[in-house]
């Protein structure tokens, strides 16, 4: 199967899911990565804001926001950024994504303790498929950026094996449901 085969089927999966599935799966995901160690030593934690075909942040966001600095990604043309997470600056954005506006508070990658990375599939081994456009690779290549990398997807998602290139980065851990 090519990585275009392999998005396409992963999301016809991932949208399949039952909306009470995928509420409780992503509950599941997100009560484990919050009882990881690292997370629990991280001061600023890297979050995404979820499309309909991810595990679902929005409940984790609100809850981590109470006892860490989270911050969010924002494409700016072929680069991402993180910025401070406030739901009140929160609008559509590249690709229809929940994105900081403009007043938002960037974060310098050196700050951000762990990252959680959402992706199409990855292997028990930490390598990652993402929609092909590279973002998360980029940012997290970049001199400076040590923040521990949480891939977190639904079980499903979860394949024997991936082409891995050159430029992909590979997860510190792996979450499932």
């Amino acid at each position: 199967m090519t990585k275009k085969e392999l998005r396409a089927a992963m999301r016809g999966r991932n949208l399949g899911m039952a909306p009470a599935e995928r509420a409780e799966a992503s509950r599941r995901i997100f009560g484990r990565v919050g009882r990881l160690e690292a997370f629990g030593a991280a001061r600023t934690v890297g979050v995404f804001c979820s499309l309909r075909d991810e595990p679902d942040t929005a409940e984790a966001l609100v809850r981590w926001s109470a006892v860490k600095r989270i911050v969010v990604p924002r494409v700016e043309g072929d680069a991402m950024r993180f910025y401070r997470y406030d739901p009140q600056t929160l609008r559509p954005g590249a690709f229809g994504i929940a994105e900081p506006g403009p007043e938002a508070q960037a974060c310098d990658p050196s700050e951000i303790d762990l990252v959680i990375v959402p992706g199409t599939a990855f292997t028990s081994a930490g390598v990652r498929c993402g929609r092909g456009r590279g973002y998360y690779d980029k940012y997290l290549a970049q001199p400076g950026v040590h923040a521990v990398k949480v891939g977190v997807c639904f079980a499903h998602q979860l394949v024997g094996e991936l082409p891995a290139e050159p430029h992909d980065v590979a997860m510190d851990y792996l979450i499932t449901d």
